[in-house]
């Protein structure tokens, strides 16, 4: 099927309406159009190689969360599903996110469900939210599974932006010691080599360190340009990896100061995604598996991957989870309450909540803790090499004198 931009006015409204559209040739194009009651002003082919991935990696979070929202305030109004998608069109304005719209609405006019035209866009719906829709599809819920997944959304969003902004003044700091090191090693320390060249003295070994390595940077810039790209490219090729996945996840589990800042993040993710799914009828053993995805931490999966096995042994949600190395005890506890009042997801909402809260408090006292830390390190490094800089000419001064 190939992919048609096409340009038509309603037959009955008289409207001018834009978007996309699958067929074989572009004369099926507009019959396909004039099925749909539209008279087709210009029917153009899309050069669509390598489209899809390069459109759907551009999508932002945000562009997601709009999308969503506004969708289920379309769908609950009453509007037909291709009549909300085409609405949607018209007044999306990222244009990454309303290419994925018109693919979207090409192809449920094609015929597709909804939940099989949004998962030729993986890089955009995850498999839990292939896994709403098609639930809210077949329950006829669609409006109320979608506000969910917009909900879900904007928490994550919100808790994300919270660490983000919470890691921006130590960056911030971080980025002005290396600036004041660099001038120090490039400015100043050559003076005092220079002092002692002139007088005829020999570096002390601290001083002739900091020189050797001041030239080297000075004279060797490019050197250490390309050591430094070098460096950033290998990671980031390390950090896809399996191995690169696995050794960030068990960083950021045990590093100091941040390992409980994100051990409430997953296991506040974990319960919320597993409240939303178990409430839209998803099964146990599916809301599992994709609550672990969706935590976006391969040694946290793992162990829900455990305790899956044990649900699937005939265990109650609830064991299955107890004991495990990262999961904080407040989601099994409330999984058993749950399992007794038959209100599992909601129980399970309820815990992360706690988590959320919990998270809100401790990315403020990480943000109050690290600023003494910073200074300390700062202090350390600045004051190492003032001394390394001021100890040789004081001792020339007292040499002198």
């Amino acid at each position: 099927m190939r992919r048609f931009i096409y340009k038509a006015k309603d037959s009955k409204t008289g409207k001018t309406v834009k978007g996309v559209i699958q067929a074989e040739n572009e004369r099926a194009a507009g019959k396909l159009l004039i099925d749909q009651g539209y008279v087709p002003d210009s029917v153009e082919e899309e050069d669509t190689s390598g489209l899809l991935a390069k459109l759907s990696s551009k999508v932002s979070n945000k562009d997601k969360i709009i999308f969503t929202r506004q969708f289920a305030t379309l769908i609950g109004a009453g509007l037909p599903l291709s009549n909300a998608l085409r609405t949607l069109v018209e007044q999306t304005e990222s244009k990454p996110m309303r290419k994925v719209i018109e693919d979207i609405l090409s192809q449920v006019e094609a015929g597709k469900s909804l939940m099989e035209a949004c998962s030729k866009h993986p890089d955009v719906f995850d498999q839990v939210y292939l896994s709403l829709i098609q639930a809210g599809e077949a329950s006829g819920t669609l409006d109320l599974a979608l506000k969910r997944l917009a909900d879900q959304k904007e928490k994550d969003e919100n808790m994300m932006s919270k660490i983000r902004g919470a890691m921006t003044y130590p960056a911030i700091v971080l980025f002005v010691i290396v600036a004041v090191v660099v001038f120090m090693m490039v400015m100043v320390v050559p003076q005092v080599e220079n002092l002692y060249a002139d007088l005829g003295q020999e570096l002390p070994v601290a001083t002739q360190i900091l020189v050797s390595i001041s030239n080297f940077v000075v004279n060797e810039w490019y050197v250490v340009l390309i050591i430094l790209v070098l460096f950033g490219w290998l990671f980031m090729q390390f950090r896809k990896t399996d191995t690169g996945k696995r050794w960030a996840a068990i960083v950021k589990l045990n590093v100091p100061i941040f390992n409980k800042l994100f051990l409430r993040l997953y296991n506040a993710r974990f319960a919320r995604t597993m409240q939303m799914l178990l409430s839209t009828g998803v099964a146990l053993l599916d809301s599992m598996r994709m609550s672990a995805e969706a935590t976006n931490n391969v040694v946290y999966e793992e162990q829900i991957t455990l305790a899956m096995e044990k649900v699937q042994g005939g265990k109650p949600l609830s064991e299955a989870l107890r004991d495990k190395k990262y999961m904080m005890p407040l989601v099994p506890q409330m999984s058993s309450i749950g399992e007794e009042s038959g209100k599992i997801d909601e129980m399970l909402g309820k815990a992360a909540q706690v988590y959320e809260d919990e998270l809100d408090e401790q990315i403020a006292a990480i943000s109050t803790m690290i600023e003494p830390i910073l200074m300390v390190i700062m202090a350390l490094l600045i004051g190492g090499i003032v001394l390394a800089v001021l100890f040789p000419i004081y001792s020339l001064v007292n040499s002198v004198g």
